[in-house]
């Protein structure tokens, strides 16, 4: 069986803000098959990509092109994956936050200190991302993985951004991404998740018990304001099953990670 027809459809991103802010045909799906080779767990085929994009297969070349030219992708044997240029993206996306390696370091003794992954997520425009996870790349399985965050008011690193910023601010974001049900134990109405939000500023950090994945809690601190307009987050996921046993020691790992973050940068 040829590669094309053995390669999963994963789906793109679906940006909440496409609708509004659509830009040329082509470049939309230039931007989904870059989603759809981003987010698959192998290379994906050209067949494969026309499907997921309802198009025809000539014009998977005719968009691949530019992409491969520019080190937005390459070509294997077996499809198309990501190429050289992605790492110099998340590089400069690190350096646009005012952040660098001492933030990867900070995840690593995080990860060490607890045991379990740890992540740093941001609040910026309107829009939550898991800015960097000490997750391994191979394991796409796991939850959280770096890019934007769509289940914000389901997670611990979002419940702790969002409590962070002004009621206007907050109820405006839940307005345009939606509070969409992940399992039972989901809040998805905007009152019950005020009261939420209440009680994250009173403890100081958040909790999500198996909210946005059943097997997966999180805890979650905001970092105190750096003056770069950003909000930013440090969080880590354990197994629901372990969280009552080492919430004490995550919670106290956590609010030692905090003043370690790194301060902006003097201009």
């Amino acid at each position: 069986m040829p590669a094309d027809d053995r390669t999963p459809r994963p789906e793109p991103y679906a940006d909440p803000h496409r609708a509004a802010a659509a830009g040329p045909r082509s470049v939309e799906r230039a931007l989904d098959l870059l989603d759809l080779v981003a987010d698959a767990g192998r290379p994906v085929g050209a067949k494969a990509l026309a499907r997921s994009l309802g198009c025809a297969l000539s014009t998977v070349y005719h968009l691949t092109g530019p992409l491969l030219a520019r080190g937005h992708l390459v070509r294997t044997a077996e499809g198309y994956a990501p190429g050289p240029r992605v790492p110099a993206l998340h590089r400069a996306h690190l350096r646009h936050h005012g952040l660098g390696a001492s933030t990867g370091e900070l995840l690593g003794r995080l990860r060490r200190a607890t045991g379990a992954e740890a992540y740093h997520t941001a609040y910026r425009d309107g829009l939550i991302t898991v800015v960097d996870t000490t997750a391994p790349v191979t394991d796409t399985a796991h939850p959280f993985a770096p890019g934007p965050e769509a289940r914000a008011h389901a997670t611990a690193h979002g419940k702790a951004l969002l409590a962070a910023l002004p009621r206007a601010r907050r109820r405006r974001y839940l307005a345009e991404h939606g509070m969409a049900r992940f399992t039972e134990r989901t809040i998805t109405g905007a009152e019950r998740f005020e009261a939420e939000m209440a009680t994250v500023r009173d403890q100081g950090y958040a909790v999500s018990v198996g909210e946005a994945d059943l097997a997966y809690t999180c805890l979650a601190v905001a970092v105190p304001d750096r003056g770069d307009g950003i909000v930013h987050a440090l969080s880590v996921s354990l197994p629901t099953a372990d969280f009552a046993r080492r919430q004490g020691a995550v919670r106290a790992a956590l609010a030692r990670a905090v003043p370690d973050f790194p301060a902006l940068p003097e201009s």
